[in-house]
């Protein structure tokens, strides 16, 4: 089961932290992958590593995920790159982190167009070449601040665009499931990533850990491999509009 050997996936967001994670786990099913940012150069630098974990073919591409021209001109060169594309992850994301009383109109517009719009125009871009093929597995990266709020960081922008992805997610589901694509969401909770190591390995996290988090701890690198490689197999072929917190028990409380 979950072999992806003869697949195409397109990756956003694989420089760096949980875009390279869940790019890994496709690889180590065998799956071909285009890797997708702005920072090419760390995409090169990362597709040996993808080879190396089993990847069959990997192309790496500078995209703005933000940029309808440049998603667009992206998708073309995909498709005539790999022929296909059965697979769509779309992990790109950053956020101006401000409450709503302090939040400006740029910081605003920012998060929405970055952690928001650019899940909608990606997926409208490669949808269309899945539709050809009648086959496709879409997974949004969305987070558990999608689906409650929060008291310890104010973050408004960044729980609005992800609880939007989520209702994305079920309406896309719908849309396209007599195309045979699905579509769901992965609402991470905490993840350790190059970004953020520093403060959850702080006391004040760890002492809000234990009484947040029913594990009690921070998500380790591999943890949402099950995930991504569960939604993105064959074998899901009945599974669309599923939002699925991967969260330690966060939202479960």
């Amino acid at each position: 089961m979950f072999n992806l050997k003869g697949r195409v996936a397109v990756v956003s967001g694989a420089s760096s932290g949980l875009g390279q994670q869940m790019a890994l786990a496709l690889a180590r099913q065998g799956a071909s992958l285009a890797i997708l940012a702005r920072r090419v150069e760390r995409l090169e630098e990362f597709k040996p590593k993808l080879i190396e974990a089993g990847a069959q073919k990997v192309e790496a591409y500078k995209c703005d995920v933000t940029s309808t021209e440049n998603i667009n001109e992206v998708a073309e060169v995909v498709e005539k790159e790999f022929g296909r594309v059965d697979i769509l992850l779309n992990c790109a994301g950053s956020s101006k982190d401000k409450g709503v009383l302090e939040m400006t109109d740029e910081e605003w517009d920012f998060t929405i167009a970055t952690d928001e719009t650019s899940v909608f125009k990606m997926t409208r871009a490669f949808a269309n070449i899945m539709k050809k093929n009648k086959y496709g597995r879409i997974i949004n990266i969305a987070s558990m601040y999608g689906l409650v709020g929060n008291t310890e960081i104010h973050t408004v922008a960044y729980h609005a665009s992800k609880g939007a992805v989520v209702n994305f997610t079920r309406a896309v589901a719908a849309e396209l499931a007599l195309d045979g694509i699905t579509c769901n969401a992965i609402c991470p909770g905490y993840f350790e990533t190059e970004l953020t190591k520093a403060v959850l390995d702080t006391e004040r996290f760890q002492e809000f850990a234990k009484t947040h988090v029913p594990m009690q701890r921070y998500g380790k690198p591999g943890e949402l491999d099950a995930a991504a490689v569960f939604l993105a197999s064959e074998e899901a072929s009945y599974v669309t509009g599923l939002i699925m917190p991967v969260d330690g028990g966060y939202t479960a409380i």
